[in-house]
């Protein structure tokens, strides 16, 4: 079973920016399509950004374009999460996802990591 484990988050101002990295335990990794998915206090889990297996692919939540941006290096077994121009509503924790085909739902996706935290303060 692959574990996938985040890293990366933490306390930035507005207008900031962090990268959020996605460790995976085995090289399996390489065959998953990937996403990163956020939840704030009281609001369900959504979308931000996903990646196909091979990385000719990407996706994201119109909240985050031209903002975020997803890449992976399957010799590394990560995957990132590029944030710039972080807002205050970006505040969430974040966590990465593994499934077989890049989707934007959360039940196309089997593999999740602990999530990691993200606050932008204003």
């Amino acid at each position: 079973q692959v574990q996938l484990v985040e890293s990366g988050g933490g306390l930035v101002q507005a207008g900031g920016s962090l990268r959020l990295s996605c460790a995976a335990s085995t090289r399996t990794f390489s065959s998953y399509a990937m996403g990163w998915f956020r939840q704030a206090p009281g609001k369900e889990r959504e979308f931000v950004a996903g990646i196909s297996w091979s990385g000719d692919s990407t996706d994201y939540a119109d909240s985050v374009k031209g903002r975020f941006t997803i890449s992976r290096d399957n010799a590394k077994i990560t995957v990132y999460l590029k944030m710039n121009s972080l807002k205050p509503e970006d505040t969430a924790i974040y966590y990465c996802a593994g499934g077989p085909k890049l989707a934007i739902v959360t039940r196309r996706y089997n593999l999740w990591g602990q999530g990691t935290q993200v606050t932008v303060s204003s």
